[in-house]
């Protein structure tokens, strides 16, 4: 059965879009006025409607009003019009005199009426905050007189203390159900099914995403100040996707926004009931292998001991959020590791086993964007030990073995080994003369010794850049210093994107990202860079963070 919900699909999208433009604009108005924003400290009230199974939920614990002072009127007013145009209601007059401090939106059930016969039909429930319940109650009168007017069968059922107004209306037209709950809550859902749930919930506390031990774990985790949160039921999720994960480690996440002078940082723990250990020890400082990296990069990766990556809880992570995403953990490094995909490809080795598995010590991976190639240099540094010189030596002898050549080479008084291969190429003279031959030696990759590092590079261009700019490396570079400052310490490290220099490669990747940027327009807008870390010290989490870099230049 399909059914058109234009209203409450009006509504969800406009919760979405108001999250995405409170992202976009947060950091003007915590550089500007941070104390008129009121928002919650404690997570979601709207959580007691929730069932413990649902697999979303997400909140925006301020009122949209307060966002006007982001500078971002011009958005929210379009974003209302739109949001209401046609439902006949008035946002400025009907709803901004009551709408209190949070709006919650949540996916309470895959599918309503559990019969899979007629597809999955999955439950949706907005709760809105009210500071006068009297005020939204003649609100949702209104709006269903309204649709009462534009031809919608209504019914009025008293369910549990609680009235409900609902359309009794064809499968084909648009459905909604509306309630307001005690003196707090402005409800809305798209059967009355899911409102009755919700009241039931409330009334059984059992039954409700408070009473999960796993969520009430989660929300200790959340910051003061929290300007949104969202928190995932990972099973139910991977199942609403219609995927068997062949390895569930974390159960579920909760995602929290809060400010920051330079931008905003998204905090997210993970949840499990297995006991977890972290990788390597934890760092209280940025690698020296940073010094390396060419503040021209677009994408850093650092941290320390690669050698136990593969079976690190990282990894399981990383496998599971892929796999939730394309259907395969592997799908998801070929799409967005793509550079290092094709070394392994083209070189006929295996990353963890001939690479990862001999660096103990501190690491740093990079890519660096080519405007006319698409395809990026990459950069790789490891710390110099007895067991990274082994590691040298077979990838000399697997170069050796793939037909390239070593060569030695000297750039700017460096002796540097170059894996190479010789081509031949051929240029048409005239006819009688027929064609002429020529040798090119093509550089496949480089590497040396500097300082206590090994440096490996995919082209001259790129092992020049790091020997002739060494005042000019990542590690110095302001923005990145602001980036890693919003991270606490100690960590396991950084994976830092400059968002400017990677756009057009990442959109290659991953074509999905233009239809996000679409949606969250005011954010990608003023997007610099963000980078990501890990930390946390409790072993049945995993706990780490995203700070976004943003500014209007």
């Amino acid at each position: 059965m399909n059914r058109q919900r234009s209203f409450i699909g009006f509504i969800v999208a406009g919760a979405i879009a108001l999250l995405v433009i409170a992202i976009g604009g947060f950091y003007w108005f915590f550089a500007k006025s941070p104390a008129k924003l009121i928002a919650s400290t404690s997570g979601s009230d709207a959580a007691i409607f929730v069932s413990k199974l649902s697999p979303v939920m997400v909140s925006l614990l301020a009122n949209p009003d307060s966002l006007q002072a982001l500078g971002r009127e011009e958005e929210l007013s379009k974003l209302k019009t739109s949001l209401f145009a046609k439902s006949g209601i008035d946002y400025k007059q009907d709803i901004q005199p009551w709408l209190g401090n949070e709006i919650t939106l949540a996916i309470t059930t895959l599918d309503i009426d559990r019969d899979l016969e007629n597809g999955q039909q999955p439950g949706y429930l907005l709760a809105l905050a009210t500071q006068q319940p009297e005020k939204s109650r003649e609100f949702v009168e209104l709006l269903f007189s309204k649709r009462a007017l534009a031809g919608a069968n209504l019914a009025v059922e008293k369910y549990k203390g609680v009235k409900l107004i609902y359309d009794n209306s064809q499968p084909e037209q648009d459905l909604l159900a509306g309630a307001v709950v005690g003196e707090g809550f402005v409800l809305f859902a798209n059967e009355p099914k899911v409102l009755r749930d919700a009241i039931n919930n409330v009334q059984a506390p059992d039954l409700n995403l408070t009473s999960s031990p796993e969520y009430q774990k989660a929300t200790k985790e959340l910051p003061k100040g929290g300007l949104a949160v969202a928190f995932l039921n990972l099973p139910i999720v991977a199942k609403w996707q219609g995927l068997e994960l062949p390895e569930q480690l974390y159960n579920s996440q909760i995602i929290s926004l809060a400010l920051n002078p330079k931008g905003l940082l998204a905090e997210t723990t993970f949840l499990t009931s297995s006991e977890i250990v972290s990788p390597s020890a934890p760092l209280s400082k940025p690698v020296g292998a940073l010094q390396y990296i060419p503040a021209s990069a677009g994408l850093a990766i650092s941290g320390s001991n690669l050698s136990n990556l593969d079976n690190s809880d990282l990894a399981k992570l990383w496998r599971q959020v892929t796999a939730t995403i394309y259907g395969s953990g592997e799908d998801g490094v070929s799409r967005l590791a793509k550079p290092l995909a094709d070394v392994q490809k083209r070189w006929g080795i295996n990353l963890p086993k001939d690479i990862f598995s001999w660096v103990q010590g501190e690491y740093a991976i990079a890519l660096l964007p080519q405007k006319e190639q698409t395809t990026p240099h990459w950069i790789f540094v490891a710390e110099k030990s007895e067991d990274v010189e082994q590691g040298v030596a077979r990838l000399d002898a697997i170069a050796l073995s793939n037909g390239l050549s070593i060569n030695p080479l000297t750039i700017d008084k460096q002796k540097i080994s170059a894996w190479t291969e010789l081509t031949t190429a051929t240029k048409k003279t005239n006819v009688k003369e027929g064609a002429s031959f020529s040798i090119e030696t093509k550089v496949r990759g480089l590497h040396t010794t500097l300082g206590n590092y090994e440096i490996f590079t995919s082209d001259l261009e790129t092992m020049n850049e790091i020997l002739t700019a060494k005042d000019n490396s990542l590690i110095d570079n302001p923005n990145f210093q602001d980036n890693i400052a919003a991270i606490p310490q100690p960590n396991q490290g950084y994976i830092y994107l400059d968002w400017t220099k990677s756009q057009n490669l990442l959109e290659r990747q991953v074509p999905i990202l233009k239809l996000v940027e679409v949606l969250g327009k005011p954010f990608f807008n003023n997007l610099r860079s963000l980078t990501v870390s890990s930390y946390g010290t409790d072993t049945r989490s995993l706990k780490g963070g995203v700070f976004f870099k943003l500014g209007n230049s």
